[in-house]
């Protein structure tokens, strides 16, 4: 039985990809969501799905809505994947750069190859949809002259001829993805060395930094923390952490120790720090 992974955007997106790369030896069935709020809906309606979500990428940062929909939904961390972001330029079959008078794609890609686009003058900037959906676009309605923007992925995926690839500014840009289920899924890390934590603390001096100087303590290394807001408690905030470690018996013992010093701590997953493509 195929697993059914829910992505938020259209078939050919980062997303989709990214999904391919994590369950790379299975055969998988993507299911498109218009937004995260709804991927986060169908998955929690059917125990029997996945949702990859974007969590945090170099250049842009943390996805402060998604930590949000990830504690609420009481879905499971089983895995990750950290993609670097790749784009190129793309148009129908036959059509080169000089034939273009127009590029369409999502507003970030658009602003991750600012400095291609400043280049070539002659092309007229739109704003579209994802880099997928803007592929999608020009394949469906044959739109000659007209470049887009997308991963390489989608331009094989729609039959678009690549004109020029690695147009992206920045070279070193990577978006990490989360994996979720709902329940946790051994088989999926074998090795587990990782886990994301979310907790309040206190209102008292030194609360956060006794808990990370016990982290420290027990040889947890702290990948990450992001705060968000508690909404309707006026500063106050829940912090996201990432911990990584060698010895699980030592990291659950860290927890333990915590425990006292936190206001509502969750296990949002424990699983394998995840593989990098570039």
């Amino acid at each position: 039985m195929k697993r059914r992974v829910a992505i938020q955007g259209t078939y050919g997106c980062f997303h989709d990809l990214a999904s391919h790369l994590f369950f790379k030896n299975e055969e998988i069935e993507i299911v498109e969501c218009a937004s995260f709020k709804e991927e986060f809906k169908v998955v929690k309606e059917d125990e029997s799905m996945y949702a990859l979500v974007a969590i945090e990428n170099t250049i842009a940062g943390s996805l402060l809505q998604n930590y949000e929909l990830l504690l609420k939904s009481g879905l499971t961390i089983v895995g990750e994947h950290k993609l670097r972001i790749k784009h190129c330029l793309c148009a129908l079959e036959g059509q080169k750069i000089e034939d273009l008078h127009e590029v369409i794609s999502h507003p970030v890609a658009l602003m991750q190859c600012g400095d291609f686009l400043d280049r070539k003058p002659h092309l007229r900037v739109v704003e579209g949809g994802d880099t997928a959906g803007s592929a999608k676009k020009v394949a469906n309605e044959n739109l000659k002259g007209v470049g887009v923007i997308c991963s390489t992925h989608a331009a094989k995926l729609y039959g678009l001829n690549v004109i020029e690839d690695g147009i992206e500014t920045n070279k070193h840009n990577f978006t990490r993805f989360l994996v979720l289920a709902h329940k946790d899924e051994p088989s999926l890390h074998p090795v587990m060395n990782k886990s994301s934590i979310a907790f309040a603390v206190p209102h008292a001096s030194g609360a956060l930094s006794k808990i990370l100087t016990i982290l420290s303590f027990y040889d947890i290394n702290l990948t990450k923390i992001q705060s968000n807001p508690i909404i309707g408690k006026e500063w106050e905030y829940f912090f996201y952490v990432d911990l990584c470690y060698e010895d699980y018996e030592r990291y659950c013992q860290a927890i333990l120790a915590i425990k006292p010093l936190s206001i509502d701590l969750r296990i949002l997953g424990n699983y394998a720090i995840g593989e990098q493509t570039i």
